[in-house]
């Protein structure tokens, strides 16, 4: 199948295939998404799950980044068996994709609306605004925030580069924080130790999707006046002490990228808990401009008063159908990898050298990964790959990176979590057979 999902009229016209739904809707029946192509991360591609972007910051008292492991030799497997990753498309997806592009309105419109409708009544998130990436809703969060240069955030390392380099786009000073060595999640009692003047606010981020300590951590930052601005770009539809995330904290981020368990293609959510913030990121994602009150005048042009910093981060009507098709069906899908995840727990809960991390009864995990702590990783890996199933650390620390300044030496729990943990597939795709294939390629050993 060609990379480029269009017509062959339509390529040779240099993608004019955009105006022939048809066209569209056949690549999305055949798994593609339009002028996307959802990758499944490999063993030789660990780097495909994100995002990019450079600032850089000095610490002159900090040691300097750790040299990058050595490449491990992987045997490779023609046909592997298994997927790491399975995104979803939903045939759902044909229908308002086509019914978008047949309606002349492609850009931010009813169908965004509609998505955000749907994601509230649907997941018990809180005010959602339907934003162009992940990394998009925490920036934006930060600004509504009022985080600015010389602003201090807490975060853990464990984690994905958007999370630090959201804070440096606000000329503010990323902070690192220890990890539950149990979780790989950020410690309260290490975020306490780590607050001074300067600190703004705290970015806890739900590694995998399982929910971090948030009573403790929202408690710890109401006694410091600071805010708390979630990371759940792994943690859509997970739920901590009965409570959905993304209605906990004053601001929540998620991500609908491409791998992710909701993919739109791409694309990403901002939630809060009141009215002022959600005015804001409605207004700050479309330049300033709030699309549903600043109306044109009868010379053409919207009429507004911009008093803040905006961005080009909105969603457009496109993205939503795509993410409105896949979200028909989302709950039940979350069960099924639950399951799948439950299985897996089980048959793993005894295996020399591999520890299961944390699964407290008080919060639900949307898994959309399963981490292991494992002894001699590579090793484990090589006969992974031997028997055509794939593992990857997929985020290791990110304060390895110059421009995080260098390893914090002094996060003991960090340097131990990232040096044995690897996540295992784990989704809605993999059949019984294959889950309990994968039991048994571990529990023989490696």
């Amino acid at each position: 199948m060609r990379a480029d999902c269009r017509s062959e009229p339509a390529a040779r016209n240099g993608g004019a295939g955009l105006r022939d739904p048809p066209a569209v809707a056949a690549c999305l029946a055949r798994g593609r998404l339009t002028r996307m192509i959802l990758l499944l991360p490999t063993l030789s591609q660990p780097h495909l799950f994100g995002f990019s972007m450079a600032h850089q910051q000095s610490a002159p008292h900090l040691v300097a980044s750790a040299a990058e492991p050595k490449s491990v030799q992987v045997p490779v497997v023609a046909e592997p068996k298994i997927d790491f990753l399975s995104p979803h498309v939903s045939p759902r997806c044909v229908e308002l994709v086509t019914q978008v592009l047949e309606s002349g309105w492609v850009s931010e419109g009813p169908m965004v609306e509609r998505f955000e409708r749907e994601l509230a009544s649907t997941l018990g998130v809180s005010r959602p605004v339907a934003l162009n990436s992940g990394t998009s809703a925490l920036h934006l969060a930060l600004a509504v925030a009022g985080v600015g240069p010389g602003d201090e955030v807490i975060l853990p390392p464990q984690t994905f580069i958007a999370s630090g380099l959201s804070i440096l786009m606000q000329r503010a000073v990323p902070v690192f924080a220890d990890v539950d060595p149990r979780t790989g999640n950020i410690l309260p009692a290490s975020i306490a130790r780590k607050i001074t003047p300067r600190t703004k606010a705290v970015m806890p981020v739900h590694f995998a999707g399982y929910p971090c300590d948030m009573d403790e951590i929202n408690e710890l930052a109401a006694r410091h006046g600071l805010t708390v601005i979630e990371d759940a770009a792994h943690a859509l539809g997970a739920t901590y002490r009965g409570r959905p995330v993304g209605s906990i904290s004053r601001l929540t981020a998620f991500s609908f990228q491409a791998t992710k368990h909701l993919t739109s293609g791409d694309g990403g959510m901002l939630c809060s808990l009141v009215e002022e913030d959600e005015d804001a990121a409605r207004r700050r994602r479309w330049f300033g401009i709030d699309r549903r009150k600043d109306k044109p005048s009868l010379l053409g042009e919207r009429v507004y008063r911009l008093a803040a910093v905006g961005y080009k981060y909105h969603m457009n009507d496109l993205a939503a159908a795509v993410g409105l098709g896949n979200l028909e069906g989302f709950p039940a899908r979350l069960r099924r990898r639950q399951r799948v995840a439950a299985r897996l727990r089980a048959g793993l809960r005894d295996v020399p050298g591999l520890e299961l991390l944390e699964a407290a009864a008080d919060r639900t995990h949307a898994y959309w990964l399963f981490p292991v702590l494992v002894l001699r990783r590579e090793d484990f890996v090589r006969k992974l790959a031997e028997r055509g199933i794939p593992a990857s650390v997929v985020n290791r620390r990110i304060d390895r990176h110059p421009v995080f300044g260098g390893i914090r030496r002094e996060l003991e729990c960090q340097a131990r979590f990232d040096e044995r943990q690897i996540s295992l597939p784990v989704h809605e795709d993999l059949t019984g057979a294959q889950v309990e294939y994968v039991v048994e390629v571990i529990r023989s050993g490696w």
